[in-house]
């Protein structure tokens, strides 16, 4: 593969600096390489192509779009979108799709998003890497052909924002007081519309479109960035915070008292809506979720089905299962109704929906929920992560182990995942525990023999 996709095609994606790294002319090579993948070559079919706001969003755009059509397939293009936004044009029209996007990366950055027809995942192994072995082969070619395809425009926002009001309908008479944040991303877009005419006093931050990110990076897995969140819910006497992060595929929830609450804990509440409309139903919950999670859905008579991190595999296991809901631990939610796509404003409605149908606070409706205490993800930089994690396994050889994704270790009244990331040179690790003592005993210890120390003796069996 050329050096240059190589810096840039991920597991679950293409992301990378821009223009440094992705510019126009690798955009327009993937994008003759997605038209063949997809089949919508030679006048077959067209592809909806949305973006963010980033600067160079764009001209990443057309180019893309240009060499779908330089092979003969049609372009819907979208304009401004979030990535859900994307999903839904992909799902409702039967199209593939392209989002351009990085998501909550730091200005600077830029990627791509790729989906069949149906919002149906494109990752590495899924079709990404034989997009980019081919995109490798058209690079420095004879130049651009002839734009054959056809290019149309059409808004898909109303039509999204009028499906996600009927999937999670809001009671009225409560009256909701929600302070979002946006960090300047696309939820500046979509929140708007999707809140029209429903029972809720919007206090919208940051709505303005920037990619330069100039209040905070758009990036609600960083407790850093929810600071102004917090304390605006809390100074204007919310009910409720949300925080979506750059393309506004994912929901962090704060509650009335300026706490957040774990996307976890927001899996679980969601799964037991889903499960009084559909008895026995399975839900996914991925590696790193709280054992919460899967208590929960039995209590309610689901099926829990655990899986890997990361997006493409999550879509994959929820039509092999038939699985209506899927939740990550990072803020990802995805629903069998939404084409099995994932979708932080779906999820934020579902909460307020909850809310909406009590007289209590955030706080109160998710005590239930949130049963144990969790790290938090904890990132090391490592030089040889598989001698690491051999280490920990040795270490931590009479408890249960399993690697579905990475490093699992279960005891009873604690566990821990250690993975490496699929795209740096870093080992993530979360830790639960009964209680505060247990988590934190089990987190040094393990922090200690990532970083080459033990910080205390023993370890807890």
């Amino acid at each position: 593969m050329d050096p240059r996709l190589e810096a840039v095609v991920k597991a679950y994606d293409v992301r990378g600096r821009s223009p440094e790294q992705l510019d126009a002319a690798l955009a327009y090579a993937l994008g003759e390489a997605f038209a063949h993948e997809t089949g919508i070559s030679d006048g077959r079919g067209r592809a909806a192509i949305g973006r963010d706001m980033r600067e160079t969003s764009p001209e990443i755009a057309r180019a893309i779009g240009d060499g779908i059509r330089s092979q003969g397939g049609g372009v819907v293009d979208i304009g401004l979108a979030s990535t859900d936004l994307l999903y839904f044009a992909s799902g409702e029209w039967d199209v593939p799709g392209v989002m351009v996007t990085a998501s909550h990366n730091p200005a600077g950055y830029n990627g791509l998003k790729m989906c069949r027809a149906g919002a149906r995942p494109i990752g590495l192994d899924s079709g990404l890497g034989r997009i980019a072995e081919a995109a490798s082969e058209l690079l420095d070619g004879e130049g651009r052909g002839e734009l054959v395809g056809v290019l149309e425009t059409a808004d898909a926002l109303s039509a999204y924002a009028d499906r996600l009001r009927e999937l999670a309908p809001l009671k009225e008479g409560r009256g909701l007081k929600v302070v979002a944040d946006a960090g300047n991303g696309m939820a500046g877009h979509t929140v708007p519309a999707v809140f029209s005419g429903m029972d809720v006093e919007l206090v919208p931050l940051y709505f303005e479109l920037d990619g330069t990110f100039p209040h905070h990076e758009a990036n609600p897995l960083d407790a850093t960035t929810l600071v102004d969140l917090q304390a605006a819910v809390i100074a204007e006497g919310a009910d409720i915070g949300l925080a979506f992060d750059g393309d506004a595929d994912r929901c962090f929830v704060i509650d009335e008292r300026g706490k957040v609450v774990t996307p976890s804990a927001i899996t679980a509440l969601i799964a037991s809506r889903y499960l009084r409309r559909h008895p026995g139903a399975t839900i996914l919950h991925n590696v790193i979720t709280s054992k919460a999670v899967p208590e929960i859905i039995a209590e309610n008579g689901g099926v829990a089905v655990r899986t890997p991190v990361g997006h493409s595999l999550i879509k994959a296991e929820m039509a092999r299962t038939g699985a209506v809901f899927g939740g990550e631990h990072s803020g990802h939610f995805y629903f069998q109704e939404f084409f099995l796509a994932d979708s932080g404003m779906l999820a934020g409605m579902y909460v307020l929906a909850a809310l909406a149908e009590t007289e209590g606070t955030v706080s109160e409706l998710m005590a239930s929920f949130s049963r144990y205490v969790a790290s938090g993800e904890i990132n090391s930089t490592v030089d040889d992560a598989p001698a690491i994690l051999d280490a920990i396994e040795t270490a931590y050889g009479d408890n249960a182990l399993d690697h579905l994704d990475g490093l699992t270790v279960t005891a009873a009244d604690w566990w821990f995942n250690v993975r490496a990331s699929n795209t740096e040179p870093l080992l993530r690790l979360n830790v639960e525990g009964a209680d505060e003592t247990i988590m934190a005993s089990i987190r040094d210890d393990v922090i200690g023999l990532i970083r080459g120390r033990l910080n205390h003796g023993k370890k807890l069996k």
